[in-house]
């Protein structure tokens, strides 16, 4: 499966040890897409958590559409929600923090059983994994008795438990044909299931839940920006189907990394949560980003500030019921065992 597998350096806990070059190279590389005086303020505070890190023996592991201070400033791993939850468990850390959503956290409990699992903001949902319950998918079951479920990975693992495959949305279409069958369910992006609909020619049901940043998106809006810009536009599957139809390559975040990585195209668009640019302008600073920005205020619950509160009173950690957490592996070691 496709995945994005790039590490960010750690700021060193020893301000007095730290090589000056490597403290300019920090600043350098942030000022590409953060003022120079957020970079300064922020520095300190930055040192106090590469600190609390080091006593913690902690890594911090942080999605795509967090903010460059916290990707590039603290994060150990910058990645999707799965490839996130597979660092943390080749991990030798006993605490890892998750700079992402509940359902993420959640995701690295499950494949990290035995380590302390620390969300900085418990408030950090989202839209999409809130649009379906256990409830929905056993509804869906007895509406389509034939049909196998897939979970998208942006669920709770109580939905997860209930699947019996998940799927990312990088591999979204290659588990649909694993399954063999011409019918399925998959749940809860309806976006993302007529995508599949549409690559593997299947018949998908879906419980119809939507991401409320990828559905701000229009494809009238794409068609003047190509003639204005010229840009390359990327979209996510996430975003309706006429907005995909307009775009020139319609993947997951690591598949939009990749083609930037690939093509090297001068001006690109890209139809995802805002910071996903900033960050990949920092791996790319050659090429022109173009950002009609659409925040996830879930992502952005997740700061500094309570990044630097739970490492130094990790009073609260992501737990799991047992038997819904066995139950939850299943589909995930299904997925990965494609």
């Amino acid at each position: 499966m496709s995945s994005i597998l790039k590490s960010c350096a750690a700021i060193p806990a020893d301000d007095d040890a730290r090589p000056l070059p490597a403290r300019a190279a920090l600043v350098e590389r942030l000022a590409r897409v953060v003022p120079r005086a957020e970079i300064a303020l922020a520095l300190p505070q930055l040192e106090r958590i590469a600190a609390l890190k080091a006593a913690r023996g902690a890594v911090v592991v942080a999605h795509n559409y967090q903010i460059p201070l916290i990707t590039a400033g603290i994060a150990d791993f910058v990645g999707d929600s799965l490839t996130m939850a597979r660092y943390a468990a080749r991990s030798g850390a006993p605490v890892i923090v998750v700079c992402g959503v509940h359902f993420m956290a959640e995701s690295v409990k499950l494949l990290c059983p035995d380590k302390t699992v620390l969300l900085p903001d418990f408030g950090a949902g989202c839209s999409l994994a809130a649009s379906v319950t256990p409830e929905d998918i056993r509804a869906l079951r007895q509406r389509h008795p034939d049909s196998p479920v897939v979970a998208y990975v942006n669920t709770s693992a109580a939905v997860k438990a209930e699947a019996d495959i998940c799927c990312t949305s990088a591999n979204a279409v290659a588990v649909a044909r694993s399954l063999g069958r011409p019918h399925l369910i998959m749940v809860p992006d309806r976006h993302l299931a007529d995508y599949v609909a549409r690559m593997t020619g299947l018949e998908v049901a879906t419980s119809g839940g939507q991401c409320e940043v990828h559905v701000k998106y229009a494809g009238t809006d794409i068609e003047e920006y190509r003639r204005v810009t010229g840009a390359v536009v990327l979209a996510h599957p996430e975003c309706p189907r006429e907005v995909q139809e307009q775009a020139d390559f319609v993947g997951s975040t690591g598949a939009m990394d990749e083609y930037i990585e690939t093509r090297r195209p001068p001006r690109v668009l890209l139809l995802t949560e805002c910071s996903m640019a900033d960050n990949v302008m920092l791996r790319h600073p050659r090429i022109e980003f173009l950002k009609p920005c659409n925040l996830c205020g879930f992502m952005k619950a997740i700061n500094l500030d309570n990044v630097e509160r739970v490492l130094a009173r990790p009073e609260t950690a992501i737990e799991i019921d047992p038997a819904i957490a066995a139950r939850a592996r299943r589909p995930i070691e299904r997925m990965l065992a494609l």
